[in-house]
């Protein structure tokens, strides 16, 4: 091992603090990096989002996540308070989203943007209900998918798929909303939960199920229909996109997959670009598409001949 020399404590003041801090000041290090907090607003808090998507859970799972005593005579007043600080927590996320990316100096819209914040809230919240049912039958998708599985329970309370899809359905709907940056924001909060990667922009039917799910990708402009299970390692990807004369990718184009109705993608399986996958198909495990599937196909690797080596 490499023998690497470190100051004291006493010499690293002495000698090597004030440079460090001189180096770490030179705009040439950080113009690209740096943020400038605009009319006196913080930045968006990724802790009060993740309280904000506990609430949420709460509200969509009641007596599954942190208060498992509620019962029908309360759950109207549990929902009430829960409804009650998702609203003020979200509103003002989504007021600090618009200043992130505010172009002007002027704070004269202030006012403005914290009305349309508060009304891009109250528009998120009535879709509380279809979530919901969404969720629902993800979670029975999840039962009915897997024999492991034990009660709808189970997989709302633990599994990977039902967490991913929870934060996804939140942040999709957001998304459509056009809400600044915390649409992304709660899908990488799920990424690092559950090793899932769905962006908000994807559009998921229902009675979905993500079998296992690690390492699971689903781009911006996919379109997944009702009733697909797909498993782990499965890729929904882009499989080129063109520039602009800049050679800046040109954005707002569709570019994933389209998954139809009663579709299984097994594991390890790559579909790239703006395809179609028929309904009623199934795809192998570790299988390359980057053309159009049929309705009701089979798409398989081809097979070879089995080898055996041994020590002898």
């Amino acid at each position: 091992m490499k023998n690497i020399k470190c100051s004291t404590i006493d010499s690293f003041y002495r000698d090597k603090f004030y440079q460090i801090v001189k180096d770490l000041s030179d705009q040439e290090t950080y113009r690209d990096v740096f943020h400038i907090t605009k009319h006196d607003v913080p930045m968006i808090s990724v802790v009060e989002l993740e309280t904000a998507m506990e609430h949420i859970r709460n509200v969509i799972f009641p007596g599954y996540f942190s208060n498992s005593e509620i019962h029908t005579g309360t759950v109207e007043y549990y929902t009430g308070a829960k409804l009650d600080k998702i609203y003020m927590i979200l509103s003002e996320q989504i007021r600090r989203g618009f200043c992130f990316f505010c172009p002007d100096d002027d704070s004269s819209a202030c006012s403005e943007c914290e009305a349309r914040a508060k009304n891009l809230t109250t528009c998120f919240m009535e879709t509380l209900v279809e979530v919901r049912r969404l969720l629902a039958l993800d979670a029975k998708a999840a039962y009915m998918g897997d024999p492991a599985a034990q009660s709808i329970s189970e997989t709302i309370f633990s599994y990977p798929s039902l967490m991913a899809l929870t934060y996804h359905r939140v942040a999709h709907e957001l998304y459509k909303l056009e809400v600044p940056l915390i649409p992304r924001i709660i899908s990488e909060m799920a990424h690092s939960k559950t090793g899932i990667d769905i962006h908000p922009g994807a559009q998921i039917g229902e009675f979905f199920f993500i079998d296992h799910g690690t390492g699971t990708v689903i781009g911006e402009t996919c379109v997944i229909g009702r009733n697909v299970t797909i498993y782990q390692g499965v890729t929904l990807g882009a499989k080129s996109f063109p520039l602009d004369d800049h050679g800046n990718p040109i954005k707002d184009i569709p570019r994933h997959p389209i998954v139809e109705d009663d579709v299984t993608i097994y594991a390890g399986a790559t579909v790239l670009g703006r395809i179609t996958v028929g309904k009623g198909s199934e795809i192998g495990g570790n299988v390359w598409i980057t053309d159009d599937i049929p309705p009701d196909s089979k798409v398989v690797q081809a097979k070879a001949p089995a080898r055996i080596i041994t020590n002898s």
